[in-house]
């Protein structure tokens, strides 16, 4: 009996070899699958993301402003239609959902933007010189109320009334109105104005713009070429 059960001992052992060795070829291929599959799953996700920057690269420079432009806009239309189902104002609804902080922000930005857009005419720069001293206007409400009890009903004037020549402005209104002069005389000395033509002056120029190719090419190098200049003016040049 020992002897049976030696001979078959090897047999078992070389059994359960087998049976590791088979264990470890299939954890080694299902591991091989594994990053096969990770591999193929890179591949696709990497190729999806090359497909997509190329058609980012190929919208306008400008292309995520539109589209969150078009998204707002979509949604101001979806708000503006929901509200006039119910009978809401829309102006109302969106100003109630505006929080102080936003709203405080808002109009700092506002205050701090310059309203002033650069010369386009003389009346648009009329107009904003009379917007920009009205604001500086600091009523006095002592002098209104004391010039109101004096003229009565002609302080509201009708076209029955006669008031020209009764008012005589203070001295602090005179002086005030001198130094505002003042300010806007030295702010005008400033400007930089368009220079006056010259009709003595030599032609040497076809159009407007070979004219101030000319002056620049004289500023540079005039005094490099003043005696060249002077000796074909004489007709004396070699």
């Amino acid at each position: 009996m020992a002897a049976i059960a030696e001979e078959c001992v090897p047999g078992e052992d070389e059994e359960t070899s087998n049976s590791l060795a088979s264990e470890k070829r299939e954890a080694r291929l299902r591991k091989f699958r594994e990053l096969h599959f990770k591999r193929n799953e890179a591949r696709k996700l990497n190729h999806q993301e090359v497909v997509e920057e190329d058609k980012r690269l190929k919208l306008p420079a400008n292309w995520e402003a539109k589209k969150a432009r078009i998204e707002w806009e979509l949604a101001e239309d979806k708000k503006k239609k929901e509200c006039a189902d119910k009978g809401e104002d829309y102006h109302r609804v969106k100003l109630l959902e505006i929080g102080a902080d936003d709203a405080e922000r808002w109009e700092k930005k506002k205050k701090k933007k310059n309203p002033d857009p650069g010369f386009s005419g003389y009346a648009e720069a009329q107009l904003r010189q009379y917007q920009r001293l009205t604001k500086q206007i600091k009523p006095d409400m002592e002098s209104y109320e004391r010039q109101r009890e004096e003229c009565g009903k002609d302080f509201h004037p009708t076209s029955n009334t006669l008031i020209h020549g009764t008012h005589v402005p203070s001295s602090e209104g005179i002086d005030r109105m001198v130094e505002d002069v003042e300010k806007q005389i030295e702010k005008r000395a400033k400007y930089s104005r368009r220079r006056a033509y010259n009709d003595d002056a030599d032609i040497d120029y076809i159009n407007e713009r070979n004219a101030k190719f000319n002056k620049k090419a004289e500023r540079f190098y005039g005094k490099y070429t003043a005696e060249i200049k002077q000796n074909l003016e004489r007709g004396t040049a070699v």
